[in-house]
């Protein structure tokens, strides 16, 4: 069994700060990408912030300058800073891992169970 456990989201003023944190967890061999996704109501997931195993982002534009994502490969975390929050960037923040059990195996999608961000303005 994998779990992916999110941490950190709630209410912050428009300008202000948050962080959030993912820890993954349970029989696993290899985790290739870590990331973030955010969902809307009536909205499709869409990427924040995808990182490969040996450390490469890639943004979507809307965050780029404003939101950091970093891992902890050896503590299997995945971490989001955002700053300069803005109304816009409400949404249920995801947790995403690719991440193979054993050895060999080829890696699957794993999701957290969401954490609600909302910016008030």
């Amino acid at each position: 069994q994998v779990q992916l456990v999110e941490s950190g989201g709630g209410l912050v003023q428009a300008g202000g700060s948050l962080r959030l944190s993912c820890a993954a967890s349970g029989i696993i061999s290899s985790i290739n990408a870590m990331g973030w996704y955010r969902q809307g109501p009536g909205k499709q997931r869409e990427l924040v912030v995808s990182i490969t195993s040996d450390g490469k982002t890639t943004y979507a534009d809307s965050v780029k300058g404003r939101f950091t994502g970093s891992r902890d490969n050896a503590k299997k975390m995945v971490n989001l800073q955002m700053n300069s929050l803005k109304s816009d960037d409400t949404d249920v923040y995801y947790c995403n891992a690719e991440i193979a059990m054993t050895l060999g195996n080829k890696p699957e999608k794993y999701w957290g169970q969401g954490t609600q961000v909302t910016v008030s303005s």
